[in-house]
């Protein structure tokens, strides 16, 4: 069961949820390979972008019986999949501090401990929420929801240059903003993931 160009998303969901594992199927192959390269940007790590995309798909399934009818799919996907990628980078900065190797990969910006992290993940949203609100949205449909730069300018009612003049803007303004808050690797890699265009 091939997913059509225009799909209507909300029918394989209600399937989804009748237990229909044809529709999760048929919904794996349309999103998977989006999650994949979502998640390779960020690691650069074939098996450890697979295993989120397991997780991102595993967590579809386990949960489908609580997914609204109306859930935008690829957006909750891509969620999901930014969470897991923070994860993942957690859990490489704690293997590398076990091993006395965080100085040397992670400098200053090591995120091995719980505060840290946490502390990562608000500096990550204040510079989020220095951008201009049309920068922003751009940012955020790129590398939270996976859009390529024609869908975005798509939704946002402008040309694919403009897209990409927020991109650069928003990138150029957020690197500034963890340079300026010690902000170091981490912050770097939030902002770096290259979205498909």
């Amino acid at each position: 069961m091939e997913l059509a160009r225009d799909f209507a998303e909300s029918d394989y969901l209600r399937r989804l949820k009748q237990d229909d594992e044809r529709a999760f199927d048929a919904l794996f192959r349309h999103y998977s390979a989006l999650v994949y390269r979502f998640a390779y940007s960020y690691l650069k790590s074939r098996p450890a972008a697979e295993e989120i995309v397991q997780e991102c798909f595993i967590k579809i399934w386990e949960k489908r019986a609580q997914l609204r009818d109306d859930l935008p799919l690829k957006g909750y996907l891509f969620t999901t999949a930014h969470h897991a990628v923070l994860n993942e980078l957690r859990r490489d900065q704690h293997h590398l501090r076990l091993h006395g190797q965080v100085a040397a990969a992670a400098g200053p910006a090591s995120v091995a401990n719980e505060v840290e992290y946490q502390e990562m993940e608000a500096l990550y949203q204040a510079a989020l929420e220095r951008l201009p609100p049309k920068q922003r949205e751009a940012f955020l449909l790129s590398r939270q929801q996976g859009l390529s730069y024609p869908e975005i300018a798509e939704r946002q009612g402008v040309s694919v240059k403009t897209v990409e003049a927020h991109m650069m803007q928003a990138l150029k303004t957020m690197r500034s903003y963890f340079r300026l808050h010690g902000g170091g690797i981490l912050g770097l890699l939030l902002t770096l993931a290259v979205g498909s265009r």
